[in-house]
Order: structure tokens, then C-alpha cells, then sequence
């Protein structure tokens, strides 16, 4: 009682200095990041879906024949320009998380500093805004890019140039973003067929390519932690060997030194390639027109098995950033349960997220906004009832005296109000900065100082 007392008379000292230097005018503080673990974060993702062959569209065409704005990109490969309502409608559809594949070199300056574009950031910034207003997490990423990765062996100092130079930009422009933005490293491309070809049945050049991806994924790690704000806790998703099951759990793959201990990793989902990506018998395979074998469901069941045992079981989630299936020359059934079992093999075995993959006019519709396959979608919607447990965050988020899920100068008030006896706290345990049982003046000059650094 005595410490209240003091501690009180304290706050009313102080009052004047330390509501008048943390107003709302100052003080704009980034939204906080939770206290959850990646296992937690990656569970919490539910289901998930790509805006695909948008951002990520490229192609020397563009830049000759466009109009030299980031909507000449956005919509090259055939997605119309992307709508905040088109954004709204994943989230209304029942999905939890966007992946938004992205290739920054599109409008980059030519000068050799590799600066992206302004408007091209400002318009990724501007549909990622809109998808964490519409409560998704979002992943955006590395995409394919025009293929300049390849030449990293060749010509690596360079290449790693440009790549550090991307995320050094992007981690910078999103630094302040709250934990429901994640990075991710790399897509398919962390593995040289040039140096190693897995197909060929020798091991010479394996140990080199393996490194080369290491490499990256970890320069990519030190990048984003060294870059401010919430960057030192982002959570990350690291590409696994051209996020091929197999390669990533093969033990040349490395996931990077992270100090923050919040990296995932990511592995697609394919297979057979045979019904999934083929329209027409082709030189290496003959096309499936149906999907759903035993041998097929083995096959599922052993590649989910495997990824969970290397990865999830020793504690480091999955995201299976992309996993899909073309309709062309397929029996909708099987798409249908091609799509829904490779969901949920995913969510049955826990801390692993599922994205499917998605462009226009394949199975959400981006004019009506909504899931084309009403059957397709049910199943989804029945999995996610089944298998994801969603819930409020944590309730004890330091300095979230209010419990409005954010870390701001209205909880700096809250507690000030409390503290001179004219309101009481909503939340304890989010006030008690100092985890002591007491909330007095020291509460308040550590929110202050939290509260300042993240402005």
C-alpha cells in the first residue's frame, strides 16, 4: 500500500511531462509484436491462398509495350487491377492468410544500385494495407524475377548484390508493420540445376548448390533482423531446395542462425506434376486426367509425414506456400479432392499452413469475389472448422493496458489515469511491464521508453 501511495504521488508529479511528451501528436508507435512463436503464428494462419500472376508478372514486353506504370505489370499475365474489395472478399471467403508473390525488379533503376521502383513499392504496400485491414496475415516475397538468381554461381558477387539489395529496401519500407507480415526469403529458385542436377544420379556438385542456398537464406536472415523496428522479431519463411519436400528435408539443407528464433520454412506441393501441371502428354510425362489413387493418397501421406518429422516434430513450422492443381483437360472431382486433401493432410498434422496457389479466373473469381467451385469451398471452409482453433492473442501483450490488441499512447493514459485513481485498468497483467505484481510510476517509464523507441 505504501509503494502505491508513493507511486501515485509520483504520477501526479509527473504528470504534466509525461502526458505532455507522449501525446498522440509525437508518438505513433508501430503496431505491436505478440507474444506468440512461430509454431503459433503458422497455426494461427488457418488456410491460405496466392495472388498470383499479378505482382510477380514480368517480361522485357512489359516495359516495351506498357505504359510504364505498376498496373502494366499487375495485370501483364491476366489478373485485372487488384481492388480493395477483391482483397475483402479472401477474407469474407473464409481464408486467413495471402501470399503475395512479388518481383521487384520490375520499373528497378537501371544504374546498377538496384533501387526499386517507388510506385511499384507503394503499390505492394498499398494491397498488402488492405489485406491486414481485411485481418489476413500476409506473406510477400522473392518471386521468379526474369531468372537473374541463376546466375548467382557464375556470377555471385552480383547477384548477391542485387538480392541484398531488395531486402535491405523492402525490409526497410515495412519495418514498422505489425507480426501478421511475414518475408519470405526466395520461391522456387534457391537450387542450380547447373551446378547440381538431382536427376542425373550423382552427387558431384550437391554439397556446393546446397550451400549456395544456405547462403542466401541466411544473408537474408541478417538482413531483415539488422534493419529496424519489428524487423528484429519478424517472423520468417525460409525457401527450402526449390521448395521441393524432398530436397528441403534432405540434411544439406540448413535453416540460417536466426537470433529471434522466428523463421518457418517453406516447402510447395505438386504432386504428380503429371495431373497438377500438365494439360497435354509432354516428352517427360503423360497427362492425368483424374487424381485420387491409393498409391496417390500413399504418396501424400508419406511426402506430409516426412516434412512434419524433419521440420515440425523439433519444432520449426511449415508453410506450404503454394499447392494447386490446373482444371484444363482434369475431372473437376479430382481437382476437388486433390485440393482438399493436400489441405488437409497439412492441417491434421498441426503447425503446418496450407496456401493455394491462384490465378485468375482458376478458383477465386476476382470480379464477383468469390470461390468459382461452391463445392470446393465448402470443403475448405468444413476443414478449417475441423482442424484450425482460432482465437484472440495472447492476453498478456506488455503494455496493452486497453486490450485493444496494440501497444499505443492510449495505454500510456490508461495507466497514467489509474495511477492517479481516476479510472481503473482493463488489462493487469498487459500494464505490469515490470512483471512485479505493482503498477507504479516505473510501469510508465518503461511503456514511455517503449513507446519512443518504436516511433
Amino acid at each position: 500500500m505504501f509503494k502505491r501511495i508513493i507511486s501515485t504521488s509520483l504520477s501526479a508529479a509527473f504528470a504534466a511531462s509525461l502526458i505532455g511528451s507522449a501525446s498522440a501528436a509525437d508518438i505513433s508507435a508501430a503496431p505491436a509484436m505478440r507474444d506468440m512463436t512461430t509454431m503459433e503464428i503458422v497455426s494461427d494462419m488457418g488456410i491460405g491462398i496466392n495472388l498470383g500472376n499479378t505482382f510477380e508478372s514480368s517480361g522485357d514486353w512489359i516495359e516495351q509495350w506498357g505504359d510504364g506504370t505498376p498496373n502494366a505489370y499487375e495485370t501483364a499475365w491476366g489478373s485485372p487491377t487488384v481492388t480493395e474489395d477483391l482483397i475483402k472478399g479472401y477474407a469474407a471467403a473464409g481464408f486467413d492468410s495471402l501470399r503475395i508473390p512479388v518481383a521487384w525488379s520490375n520499373m528497378m533503376s537501371k544504374d546498377g544500385s538496384y533501387t526499386i521502383s517507388d510506385k511499384y513499392m507503394a503499390r505492394v504496400k498499398q494491397v498488402t494495407d488492405w489485406a491486414l485491414d481485411a485481418d489476413l496475415y500476409v506473406i510477400v516475397n522473392l518471386h521468379w524475377d526474369g531468372g537473374w538468381l541463376e546466375k548467382l554461381p557464375t556470377d555471385h558477387d552480383n547477384v548477391m548484390k542485387k538480392y541484398n539489395a531488395i531486402w535491405t529496401q523492402v525490409s526497410d519500407e515495412f519495418k514498422d508493420y505489425g507480426d501478421k507480415l511475414i518475408f519470405e526469403s526466395q520461391n522456387e529458385e534457391l537450387g542450380w540445376n547447373d551446378v547440381w542436377n538431382q536427376w542425373s544420379g550423382s552427387t558431384n556438385g550437391k554439397a556446393e548448390s546446397f550451400g549456395y542456398v544456405n547462403e542466401v537464406n541466411q544473408s537474408f536472415v541478417d538482413i531483415v533482423r539488422n534493419s529496424g523496428g519489428n524487423n528484429a522479431q519478424r517472423h520468417l519463411l525460409i525457401s527450402g531446395y526449390n521448395t521441393s519436400i524432398d530436397l528441403t528435408c534432405d540434411p544439406l539443407f540448413k535453416m540460417p542462425a536466426d537470433p529471434a528464433n522466428r523463421c518457418a520454412v517453406s516447402v510447395h506441393y505438386y504432386t504428380p506434376s503429371t495431373f497438377t501441371i500438365l494439360t497435354e502428354d509432354a516428352d517427360w510425362g503423360k497427362s492425368a486426367y483424374t487424381w485420387g489413387s491409393d498409391e496417390e493418397l500413399a504418396e501424400l501421406k508419406q511426402q506430409m509425414d516426412l516434412v512434419k518429422s524433419t521440420f515440425v516434430d523439433k519444432g520449426i513450422p511449415v508453410i506450404i506456400g503454394e499447392y494447386g492443381a490446373t482444371k484444363d483437360n482434369k475431372e473437376p472431382e479430382s481437382v476437388r479432392r486433390y485440393l482438399t486433401s493436400v489441405c488437409e493432410a497439412a492441417l491434421s498434422r498441426g503447425g503446418i499452413c496450407p496456401v493455394m496457389w491462384d490465378v485468375t479466373d482458376l478458383h477465386y473469381d476476382r470480379k464477383t469475389y468469390k470461390m468459382k467451385d461452391t463445392e470446393l469451398h465448402t470443403n475448405l471452409l468444413a476443414l478449417k472448422e475441423k482442424y484450425v482453433t482460432k482465437g484472440p492473442a495472447p492476453s498478456k501483450l506488455m503494455g496493452d493496458a486497453n486490450k485493444d490488441g496494440a501497444v499505443n499512447v492510449a495505454d500510456l493514459i490508461m495507466v497514467q489515469q489509474f495511477l492517479l485513481g481516476n479510472s481503473e485498468l482493463t488489462d493487469w497483467e498487459g500494464a505490469d511491464l515490470l512483471n512485479d505484481g505493482v503498477i507504479d510510476i516505473y510501469d510508465i517509464i518503461l511503456l514511455r521508453k517503449m513507446l519512443i523507441l518504436n516511433h
